[in-house]
């Protein structure tokens, strides 16, 4: 069994019966078609798929999803596919780490392994563009002004019009930051659905507001897939792992672990009685600006619903986003009252 302690989570992942099968190397694929097949191979012999969607430059958070995935399915998918459709322009989809070699072996090392890694190289893909899109992302004229915000696939003119949206659970939060942000996650997890076809998917609580759109979605249009969500792991000293860290400078990094350690306050005060949200709120920002962040949103919410609230009366979770420099992390804290 491996343990992951901090001081504000306690992850525990058990092996699955087939640990003895470690270093198996995956089957690697990258065409859509080839994928769908091989899904629709072994489920004609019966078999169950547990799928684990990524974008790759894994970490502990990421192998305790794949660990938990071999827990509930015969077989496991992993992609790893960084999506430009959820980047702005703005953002750091250019920069965001890559490391597919170091994540192979990181999956090999994985007790029972992993059967397919699914690396595409563009979901977006068609084979032809759409002169109209062109236009409208570069024309300058009327109808590029009335587009609003477009994230990098729109901007690079691939032509895809198609999005997937749960109108009221992508608002507030993350949502009200980065606007294309949820359309696209819900875009891109909808096609892999359809090209992986799972049993199961798994997704980490720590982009937990994205957990519960997955979960609307699959309810809403009628996935036949249970979603699964995996407590947050951190680093020994309470850090939530994110494919991010790697671009804090130690400074930064220290300054960030305000975040875990204010949420841990909040969630004790609370539990102790303190169930006014406000002050809550104002206790945490405090602590991570006098770290040297800077707050984007911190909010407590009903942990399905995610409707902010005012006092703390039944289930809800403190979500939290900061910047440390030009790095942007998220965390979150469930209060069960």
């Amino acid at each position: 069994m491996q343990s992951t302690k901090s001081q504000t989570s306690n992850v525990q992942i058990q092996d699955p019966p087939n640990s003895q099968m470690a270093n198996k190397e995956p089957e690697i694929i990258t065409d859509k078609t080839q994928m769908r097949k091989w899904s629709r191979g072994m489920r004609s012999q019966g078999k169950t798929i547990g799928f684990v969607p990524t974008m790759g430059f894994l970490h502990e958070g990421h192998i305790a999803l794949v660990k938990e995935a071999r827990n509930h399915a015969d077989l496991v998918v992993v992609s790893i596919y960084v999506n430009p459709g959820q980047f702005s322009p703005s953002e750091d989809l250019s920069t965001y780490p890559s490391d597919i070699n170091g994540d192979i072996q990181k999956l090999m090392a994985v007790p029972g392994g992993v059967d397919v890694v699914f690396h595409p190289h563009n979901l977006y893909d068609y084979g032809t563009t759409n002169p109209s899109v062109e236009n409208v992302n570069g024309s300058g004229g009327d109808e590029e002004r009335n587009v609003g915000v477009v994230s990098c696939l729109e901007n690079n003119g691939l032509g895809h019009e198609t999005w997937v949206k749960v109108e009221r659970l992508e608002k507030g939060m993350c949502g009200k930051s980065r606007p294309v942000f949820f359309r696209g996650v819900a875009t891109v997890v909808t096609k892999l659905f359809n090209i992986v076809d799972p049993d199961v998917a798994l997704f980490g609580k720590k982009d937990y507001q994205q957990l519960r759109i997955i979960q609307r979605m699959v309810r809403d249009l009628d996935f036949a897939i249970k979603i699964i969500g995996s407590e947050i792991v951190r680093e020994s000293d309470g850090l939530a792992m994110s494919s991010r860290n790697v671009h804090l400078s130690p400074e930064e990094r220290e300054q960030a672990l305000s975040i875990s350690r204010s949420l841990s306050r909040a969630r004790i005060a609370a539990e102790k009685g303190q169930i006014n949200c406000r002050e809550l709120k104002e206790s945490v920002i405090k602590a991570i600006e006098e770290a040297g962040g800077r707050v984007d949103y911190a909010e407590i919410v009903d942990q399905e619903s995610l409707v902010a609230v005012e006092e703390i009366k039944s289930p809800v979770v403190f979500c939290v986003a900061a910047w440390f420099g030009k790095v942007r992390l998220i965390d979150n804290m469930e209060i069960d009252m």
